[in-house]
Parts: structure tokens; C-alpha cells; sequence
């Protein structure tokens, strides 16, 4: 194995989406050193550039709000479960950040003067801003990346892959990585260290996120010590893109056209059928992404189902000018990939999304593990059992912005950075899998597939051990050592590693949904349908000794805020 690299910095920020950008500004406008690095490009990797839709605040600019309210519907959306102390600082701080970006550029869109919002289904008013023309995302990601760039005291690497964390007498004292261009493996050594990795979407076969959104940062905190929380709680959104075949846009790109222009979801049959479900929409958009899942799911299992295993979704009664006017050239690349929206409908189906559950933390995202901070969609409990909607990038900004807080506090406070033991990971990535090895591409497909069928929104015991079956498995068949060389772009090897992460990130939803013996939010037991009181509880997951240790916690929140 090549001698590793060494590299010594008072803030590590892993994962370069919004949470890691934002997190790596803050850190360094405190007066740190910062290591900013990222499996892909920076800044261009994850979940964030890919969002098209809208960002959830209280700004208050076209009609009045508050935090408050939009603290509220966090509540009602998360069934009892959310965690108070990160729904507040996620609502009540929101605003500032989204003023920043502002301020930074980033163009959000304005109706006379003033930034303007729309209605998306679980809040009480129309609260969520956007870039026109479905550029959320993007803009977003160019703004923070702008600002990273011209940034003093901020080092930016991509092609990293962390392999582990490093400890030292009870700390995280930052990170061993594989540099995927020379092979060559990197030791990190940081006062302190932010994981902002995502989610873990890639799990499943149908998703809405980037490749490289796996649940590493859940698997490197698990394996480091630190517990996870709700991790049975995975978001389906209920209309990701089935058919006609869409290139090159977001699977998920229906739902600023709903929150603009409505549109009807429509059976087989060309009936509307949420009402059956308990909303009735009458072409509006209404219906929460957990109902939305089950009615759609209901349809189709009904034989109601569109020609591809989805429902339709129809405009065709909105005249041309009105999407022109509301979406401008997304009419032509539409048009571009043969859709005609006054003519035809398209299919619509589930597609995993968003993931409630990770790593728990406090407000200062701190985790029990002094010297390791979590941000963004890493971090677990402020959605609860299901999240409402446009609050991801609001929470990717806040908690980025306030683990860099943190995160400097902690390097201030130390004096020296403390040495990393690193033999053991360094002893793993030199390591070969002695033999003939499987192929890892097709592990990963049968670990998606076993995800999608068995461990997907609907559940029940026999799925779960099934599932729990099928992990079990393809872990024996991925081994104990890598695959591969190491070498140059060995991606042999670095579906080894994602498999490792994959497997473990399974096992804990896998287990988390058979215990949960109840149907809330996201987590639906055809078994046992309703919620129940005494799941009024968050799981928390430890490691230990190589086995999964789960605990029921009373959840934070207080009564009158769950009703």
C-alpha cells in the first residue's frame, strides 16, 4: 500500500452539499483552518444541486407568518415524534439563512419587490420560496459554492471516500479516506470533524438522489459510537417520474408543477381517487407525501394502476400559457423528451426520497461522541415519523450553519490536535480478498432490489425477515476484506466500501421497522395499521460488540404540539 498522505486541520466538513458548505463558511469565518472533502465534486455532489422544488421558511415578506407557525406543522407533520429543540432552531433560524443567500445572490424568485412563497401540502400558508425556473437546488449550490471559494482558510478536495472515523481516548479525532485518482490512502487529524454525507436513498432501487448517497455518515457515527435515531423512517415521495422515459431532468419535478398549478391525480379509470384516502384534492394539491404514497400504492395494488405500476398525472386542463407562464423553458425541455403536457398525462409513482432518521444530535449538533458534529439530512429527529415538505434545504442551511458554530467552538478549545489511530482502517484498505470475488455491482442491485420490494413503504414482519435474510446474505457474499487493487479508480473497490456502509445502514432500517409494531408517517406496517400510544417513542441504535442495541425513548415532543 502506498505510505499515506497526512493532512492537519482544525475543522474536517465531510459531505460538500448545503449543510457541508454552509458548515465549512461558518468554521472559517470563526478563524478556523477547514478541510472541506467530498467523494465527488465539491460542491456539486448529493442531494442539494439536485432539488428543484422549494425551501420551507416563515419569511413573512407577501403575507404575514411567523416561526412559530411553521414550527407547528414540523410538528403535526413529524406524528409525535420530532425532536423540539432541532424543529425550533430549524423554523425559527431559517429565515436568517435564507436572507443570507440572499444577500449572497442566490435569486429567489419576487413578486413586487418582495420574495415571493407558495402553499405546499402540511402548512397553513403559503411559506416555501424557490428559484425560478425549478433551479432551487442548483442555485443554492452555485451560491454557497461562490462563497466557499472566496472564503479564506478553506481547503477544498474532492474524489475523498472516508473509509472511518478516528478516535482517540473516547474522541473523534478526524478521519482516514481512500483518494480515488492515485489510490493513496489519507489520514485526517482535526479538532474537530462534521459529517454531512446525506442520506441514504441509494438503498433503494427506484430514488430520487445522487449516487453517492449511501448512508456513509450513518454508518461511519454508528461505527464510531455514536447512536442513530428513527432510522425506520424513510420518506417516499409520492409522484417521482415513471413514464414517458425523462432525460436528463429530476424525477421529482412534478411537485412545483402542483404547487403552482395543481393537477389531478388520476386511476385508470380517469377518476380522481384521493378522496377515497381522506383528502379530497378536486384538482388542488393537498395531500401529504405519507397519504400521497399510500393512496397511489392503494390504486395500483386495486388494479386502478397506470400501464408502467404508477397512477397519471394530468394538466391537460391547464391551458399552454398558464405552464408557460409558470415554468418557461421547462415547457421545451418537456418538449424535448416528447411530452406534451396539454395532450397527455404521465405517470407518476413512489420513489424513495428523504430519510427522517440519523444520527442523533443536540441544537449545537453535537453527538455523544466529543469532537464529532452532524448537519443536514446526517443529522436525525427533527422530522419525526415524516417530514414536511421544502423543510430539507431549510435544514441542510441551518444545521450546516450552526455545526460550523460548534464545530469552531471545539477546535478554539483545543490546544493541539490529537493523533489519530489509524493502523487498524490503514491495515483494512491494504488488505485483498483472497480468491475468486462476486460482483459487486450486482450486490448492490440485490441489496436495492431487497430494499425497494421488502423494507419499502409498506412492511410487515414476514418482509422485514426476509429482508433481514437477504442482508445477511449478500453481507457474507461482500466479506471481511476489499475487492479489487486499490488502484487509480478502482471502482471494484469503492463498491466495496459503499457495500459495507449499505449493508450496515440496511440492517439498522430493517430492524428498526420489525420492532416498530405500528403504522406512523413514513413507517407503514400492513400488519399493524394505526399509530398506537405506546410507540410514542424514538429507537435509538448503538453498536455494540458487533450487534445492534436497540433503546425506546420518550419522544421530546409535548402533547399540545403532537396534536
Amino acid at each position: 500500500m502506498t505510505e499515506p498522505m497526512r493532512v492537519e486541520t482544525d475543522v474536517l466538513v465531510i459531505g460538500s452539499g448545503a449543510a457541508g458548505m454552509y458548515a465549512a463558511i461558518e468554521a472559517a469565518r470563526a478563524g478556523c483552518r477547514v478541510f472541506l472533502l467530498d467523494r465527488s465534486l465539491i460542491g456539486r455532489g448529493g442531494a442539494t444541486v439536485m432539488a428543484q422544488m422549494t425551501v420551507a421558511v416563515a419569511l413573512g415578506d407577501e403575507s404575514p407568518d411567523h416561526w412559530s407557525h411553521h414550527y407547528q406543522d414540523t410538528l403535526t407533520a413529524g406524528r409525535g415524534l420530532c425532536n423540539e429543540a432541532l424543529a425550533r432552531l430549524l423554523t425559527e433560524q431559517g429565515p436568517e439563512c435564507i436572507r443570507e443567500l440572499d444577500e449572497w445572490g442566490v435569486g429567489w424568485a419576487r413578486k413586487d419587490g418582495k420574495i415571493t412563497a407558495a402553499f405546499a401540502p402540511g402548512h397553513d400558508r403559503p411559506r416555501c420560496v424557490y428559484v425560478d425556473f425549478l433551479d432551487t437546488g442548483p442555485a443554492v449550490s452555485s451560491t454557497l459554492r461562490k462563497v466557499v471559494n472566496k472564503t479564506a482558510g478553506i481547503t477544498r478536495k474532492g474524489d475523498l471516500c472516508v473509509v472511518d472515523l478516528t478516535r482517540s481516548d473516547g474522541e473523534v479525532t478526524g478521519a482516514v479516506a481512500w483518494h480515488l485518482g492515485s489510490g493513496a490512502p489519507v489520514v485526517f487529524s482535526a479538532k474537530a470533524t462534521v459529517v454531512a454525507t446525506g442520506g441514504l436513498t441509494r438503498l433503494y432501487r427506484r430514488n430520487s438522489a445522487s449516487s453517492n448517497m449511501g448512508g456513509d455518515g450513518y454508518a461511519l457515527a454508528l461505527s464510531a459510537g455514536a447512536p442513530l435515531i428513527d432510522m425506520e423512517f424513510v420518506q417516499f415521495f409520492p409522484i417521482g417520474h415513471l413514464a414517458p422515459r425523462l432525460i436528463g431532468m429530476d424525477p421529482i419535478m412534478w411537485d412545483p408543477f402542483r404547487y403552482k398549478l395543481g393537477g389531478k391525480l388520476l386511476n385508470n379509470k380517469d377518476e380522481e381517487f384521493t378522496q377515497k384516502y381522506g383528502v379530497a384534492e378536486d384538482g388542488k394539491y393537498i395531500i401529504t407525501r405519507d397519504l400521497g404514497t399510500y393512496a397511489i400504492l392503494k390504486e395500483v395494488e386495486a388494479g386502478r394502476g397506470s400501464p408502467h405500476g404508477g397512477v397519471f398525472l394530468s394538466f391537460q386542463h391547464v391551458p399552454e400559457d398558464r405552464l408557460r407562464e409558470a415554468f418557461g423553458p421547462v415547457i421545451d425541455r418537456l418538449a424535448a423528451n416528447g411530452i406534451d403536457l396539454t395532450k397527455q398525462n404521465v405517470e407518476v409513482a413512489p420513489i424513495a426520497h428523504y430519510h427522517m432518521g440519523g444520527v442523533q444530535a443536540g441544537a449545537d449538533m453535537a453527538t455523544e461522541l466529543p469532537g464529532l458534529f452532524v448537519a443536514g439530512e446526517a443529522v436525525g429527529g427533527a422530522n419525526g415519523a415524516n417530514r414536511l415538505s421544502g423543510n430539507a434545504i431549510t435544514e441542510a442551511l441551518v444545521f450546516g450553519r450552526e455545526a460550523g458554530r460548534s464545530a469552531a467552538a471545539r477546535a478554539r478549545s483545543q490546544n493541539n490536535v490529537a493523533p489519530p489511530a489509524a493502523r487498524e482502517t490503514l491495515g483494512l484498505m491494504a488488505a485483498d480478498a483472497a480468491g475468486k470475488t462476486p460482483n459487486t455491482a450486482d450486490l448492490l442491485q440485490k441489496l436495492q432490489a431487497t430494499m425497494a420490494v421488502d423494507v419499502g413503504p409498506y412492511r410487515s414482519e414476514r418482509s422485514l425477515k426476509r429482508a433481514l435474510a437477504s442482508i445477511a446474505e449478500l453481507s457474507g457474499a461482500t466479506g471481511e476484506r476489499p475487492f479489487g487493487t486499490g488502484a487509480s479508480f478502482d471502482m471494484e473497490r469503492l463498491d466495496w466500501f459503499d457495500l459495507r456502509n449499505m449493508l450496515t445502514v440496511a440492517r439498522t432500517v430493517t430492524e428498526a421497522a420489525l420492532a416498530r409494531t405500528e403504522s406512523r408517517g413514513a413507517h407503514q406496517r400492513e400488519d399493524f395499521p394505526g399509530m398506537l400510544p405506546e410507540w410514542n417513542v424514538n429507537q435509538v441504535i448503538r453498536m455494540k460488540d458487533g450487534a445492534l442495541d436497540f433503546a425506546r425513548v420518550p419522544a421530546s415532543v409535548t402533547k399540545a404540539a403532537a396534536q
